[in-house]
């Protein structure tokens, strides 16, 4: 019989934090500091009108969601209601990642984290496809 591993707690919120300021710091220089001024918030779950806003029947339908004004639609003469926010929903990625069971926890907080990015720089699929090499 092998032992366990001493420490069996699942990744908390600092660590899901972590890996994303590593996916930000990874992308390529022209929209590094861009990505930066978006706020990161991680929760569990997405909240009850988050998900009822988007249809979704459960919270672990939803590993991320951009909240803002993409910077395609934005003007200078804009003035900001509320900063933009990326949200990270801990315990949907947690599930979706232990599911897949072939990708790294890194790559798939990496992944969620350009998706959501791909919201507020307005990119497109090939853009995403040049910075997440998810779907080689």
């Amino acid at each position: 019989m092998t032992t366990p591993p001493a420490d069996l707690t699942a990744p908390d919120a600092d660590l899901i934090a972590a890996l994303a300021q590593a996916a930000i710091a990874d992308l390529p220089a022209a929209y590094r500091m861009a990505a930066l001024q978006v706020a990161l918030r991680i929760e569990d779950f997405a909240s009850d009108a988050m998900l009822a806003e988007l249809g979704c029947e459960s919270p672990f339908e939803l590993t991320g969601l951009y909240e803002g004004t993409p910077l395609t639609e934005k003007s200078v003469s804009d003035q900001p209601l509320q900063p933009d926010v990326i949200w990270l929903f801990r315990r949907a990625i947690l599930d979706e990642w232990i599911e897949r069971g072939n990708v790294t926890l890194q790559e798939l907080v990496g992944h969620v984290l350009v998706h959501e990015l791909a919201h507020h720089f307005g990119w497109s699929d090939d853009d995403i496809a040049a910075i997440d090499p998810w779907w080689e």
